[in-house]
């Protein structure tokens, strides 16, 4: 059962009230903004939340289960704080998003009413709307080992256990093309596919942190191409310094060829296809299971 806080429960028992709804989200690179569906700034916890900005929250929806639940925001790109480049290049994926309910009257008097992450975002014709997906939503994704013939682990991380600075390039943007195609400098002398399944990450300026994925990889005219797999909304400009991480395709081969880490491949190479599961015994098969006697 929630708590309202007294002088909030005061207010709604007044003959009128003066509600209003602010939304603080905190975005994965520590920016914080404030927003609100009144008509002017709003004071919460000490971040200004700002009006006219369009934010506007739709009924609450629950379920038994651990399902998204039918909550959502919405906004018009009104505000110079939410724009469409920042929402296509995944800016707020993942963004904590705080709802108050605040007395607009007296903003001290207010209530926490949900604190969810923020889901996928929709864009078009100037507008947004994204899913608010709270803790509960955690619990239903699949969580443990899948035992695949490929690794499970991340490049680098602890599971991996490669040292991502040694299979790291530094690199310079000369040309972006209509398809959204980088060309760089720097990397020449690694072959092709080198990058495939890795990442480029702008190291400096005001876009540094900004990472694209990297689908494909390839020489030509005496330079390096690279092929994102989603082209970013602003392309990079010429001149943006990138950090190049070798990319892994996740076979054993790859994991033992290029990073000479066999040991810590977290895959099942040798497990027994969909060829074996419909295999049946014959009277000229060894049926062995491939030991030498």
């Amino acid at each position: 059962m929630r708590t309202i806080p007294p002088a909030l429960a005061e207010r709604l028992a007044g003959a009128a009230t003066t509600l209003a709804t602010c939304f603080v989200a905190r975005l994965a690179d520590g920016t914080v903004m404030g927003f609100t569906d009144h008509d002017r700034t709003l004071m919460v916890d000490g971040v200004a939340c700002e009006p006219a900005s369009g934010f506007d929250r739709s009924v609450a929806g629950r379920g038994a289960d651990f399902a998204v639940g039918e909550e959502e925001i919405a906004g018009a790109l009104t505000s110079d704080r939410i724009t469409e480049a920042d929402l296509a290049d995944g800016r707020w994926d993942g963004a904590r998003v705080e709802v108050h309910l605040v007395d607009s009257s007296e903003p001290e008097a207010r209530m926490p009413v949900r604190t969810a992450t923020l889901g996928e975002a929709v864009r078009a014709d100037g507008a947004f709307r994204a899913e608010l997906r709270g803790p509960a939503h955690a619990l239903g994704q699949p969580i443990g080992r899948v035992f695949t013939r490929t690794c499970d682990a991340a490049l680098g991380d602890a599971r991996c256990g490669v040292d991502l600075s040694t299979f790291t390039t530094a690199a310079t943007v000369t040309a972006v093309d209509a398809a959204g195609r980088i060309t760089v400098a720097g990397a020449e002398a690694l072959p092709e596919r080198w990058f495939a399944g890795g990442t480029a990450t702008v190291t400096a300026g005001p876009r540094a942190g900004f990472a694209l994925a990297i689908a494909d990889h390839f020489p030509e005219d005496g330079a390096t191409v690279l092929v994102p797999w989603r082209a970013p909304a602003t392309p990079l400009e010429a001149g943006t310094a990138l950090a190049l991480v070798a990319g892994c395709d996740k076979r054993f081969e790859t994991c033992r060829d290029r990073f000479a880490n066999a040991d810590a491949f977290r895959g099942f190479p040798h497990m027994p296809g969909q060829d074996f599961v419909f295999s049946y015994a014959r009277g000229d098969g060894d049926d062995d299971g491939g030991v030498l006697f």
